[in-house]
């Protein structure tokens, strides 16, 4: 089972890397998309499962680092969305200019 995990981690890394390479392809320049933080979190906490199984320091210190460091992408996304929506619906109730 814990071989399962692992590939299962592995699959989702993987596909962080697929998906930043599509996306990028289609839009003719390097872009990162938010599904990548995503993959890399899940993969990362997979890995970092089975990395705890295996008892493996060199494993763990690495994913538990990468695990801290998706996450806190995924809040800095987070919150750069609340502020946009929080500043398009001040705008929204403003009105036009002038009134």
């Amino acid at each position: 089972m814990w071989l399962v995990v692992g590939f299962v981690g592995q699959g989702m890394f993987f596909m962080r890397f697929l998906l930043q390479w599509l996306s990028s392809e289609k839009k003719g320049r390097s872009v990162i998309p938010v599904a990548f933080w995503y993959f890399s979190f899940a993969g990362g906490l997979t890995l970092l499962a089975y990395a705890i199984y295996r008892q493996d320091p060199v494993f763990i210190i690495g994913q538990s680092t990468g695990a801290f460091i998706y996450a806190r992408n995924l809040q800095l996304i987070a919150r750069e969305r609340r502020d946009k929506a929080a500043l398009a619906a001040e705008n929204d109730t403003a009105g036009p200019a002038g009134e």
